[in-house]
């Protein structure tokens, strides 16, 4: 065979600039020849960041890539970004050390600067900014709701405690009930058939049943815990709800894309926690779509998932790009032609999860997609079938959002259908290298 001449890297970005972020240090490095120090090291304090951006646009630089870890990398990156570079946040995994080479800050910076200029670094997505603020107060809010949760089951504790088996005829001690109850226990009223006159008609407990379940002991120091707890559960739902208030104050500042005088029709089902005001009329206002006919995602699923990966969809090609961004397309691992793993990738995506919960709560379903779901969990197994699903959903949320198509449910009947039509192709495609014929079992017995 003929020797072919090899391909050289060549020079894609040649005005790049490579950043190691740390905590006390940045660490930049321009090309070479255009400043007299090709590495220079600057502080972390916003005067610093001025200088670093001013020292790039003195050697003539316009694209930047910087590896960090944490947060510290967000202050340098919103300072460059508005002076007008072209910046990438490039995951560490691509960026590693290659086998032989030293350790070291200015050799990191170096190496990031020479990946970047032959093009050899992708960027990390992040949305565009008006959907960043959205994504910090929905983090906030998250964090609020993670904190309330760890109160709540301190008060289920001290309730337990007093043998008081609140939690077991409730299925939620924070419900209307549950609070009424713990109210009242906290006013001084220890009758247990008072307490139990305080259930909501909707609770499939009866008062004879819930009464039995409030005679406890009355011991002071579980009840100073009790109250105390209760407080501070309180306390983060006002925060929570502060924070419901400054998220729709900001979902003002969108633009509107469907006339909010004809919403889509409401749901007589409210999930819990949703916020005070109409969250499925502003999400249809902001995206000129009901995402909540999707299967499996209510408007807080969605607003989570719009908050995590914004309103343009053209960020990913394809659907499938989407996917597999999202970490619910197998990742093959081949190896002499053999494959030796298929699993999905791990990855900390909050989209990722709020369709993963979807597919998890479309399970009994009676829609297309849950009878997708089942078959696979039958074939499969659940936690297979969930990522299906899951990666189902994602691309139905992708062509609703970038396409502006309504999602149409064809229904189980339909989808059984279809399903039995494509099994008896197969069957008969089978029957056929065989060398046998299927014939329905009706035309036997003429």
């Amino acid at each position: 065979m003929r020797n072919k001449s090899k391909k050289k890297l060549t020079i894609q970005n040649p005005d790049a600039a490579g950043i190691d972020i740390g905590a006390t240090a940045h660490y930049v490095c321009v090309p070479e020849g255009r400043d007299k120090e090709e590495v220079k090291r600057f502080g972390v304090f916003t005067e610093d960041l001025y200088d670093l951006a001013d020292w790039l646009k003195k050697c003539r630089v316009k694209t930047v890539a910087m590896e960090s870890t944490g947060v510290f990398w967000i202050p340098l990156f919103q300072v460059l970004e508005k002076r007008g570079f072209e910046v990438k946040l490039v995951n560490a995994r691509y960026v590693k050390n290659v086998p032989g080479r030293g350790k070291s800050d200015v050799q990191d910076c170096r190496w990031i600067q020479k990946l970047h200029s032959y093009g050899l670094l992708a960027g990390s997505f992040r949305p565009d900014d008006q959907i960043c603020v959205l994504r910090s107060y929905m983090r906030q809010r998250e964090a609020l709701k993670k904190s309330a949760c760890v109160h709540i089951n301190r008060m289920q504790k001290a309730l337990t405690q007093m043998n008081l088996q609140l939690p077991r005829v409730l299925s939620d001690i924070t419900g209307v009930t549950g609070l009424r109850i713990i109210r009242a226990i906290l006013d001084g009223e220890r009758d247990p058939a008072k307490l139990a006159a305080l259930r909501n008609h909707r609770v499939k407990s009866s008062e004879e049943t819930i009464c039995k379940a409030l005679q406890g002991d009355w011991r002071l120091e579980h009840l100073f815990v009790l109250q105390q707890e209760f407080a501070l559960y309180m306390t983060y739902q006002e925060k929570i709800e502060q924070c419901d208030q400054q998220i729709a104050r900001y979902y003002e500042s969108f633009e509107t894309k469907a006339n909010t005088q004809n919403p889509p029709p409401t749901k007589k089902i409210h999930p819990k926690g949703q916020p005070p005001f109409d969250l499925r009329e502003t999400l249809y206002r902001i995206t000129g779509i009901d995402l909540t006919t999707i299967p499996g995602l209510d408007v807080l699923s969605a607003q989570v998932i719009l908050s995590e990966v914004g309103l343009d969809m053209s960020r990913w090609p394809t659907e499938k790009h989407f996917a597999s961004w999202l970490g619910l397309s197998p990742c093959l691992k081949i190896s002499g032609e053999r494959v030796l793993s298929s699993q999905t990738r791990k990855v900390k995506s909050r989209a990722s999860i709020a369709f993963r919960l979807a597919a998890f709560s479309v399970m009994r379903s009676q829609n297309a997609v849950g009878a997708f779901a089942r078959r696979l969990k039958t074939r499969l197994g659940a936690p297979m079938a969930i990522t299906a699903t899951a990666h189902k959903i994602a691309c139905i949320f992708y062509r609703t959002l970038r396409y502006g198509r309504m999602y149409v449910d064809v229904g189980v009947e339909y989808y059984d259908k279809r399903y039995r039509e494509r099994l008896e192709r197969s069957l008969k495609k089978r029957a056929a290298t065989l060398g046998f014929k299927l014939v329905p079992e009706g035309a036997l017995s003429g």
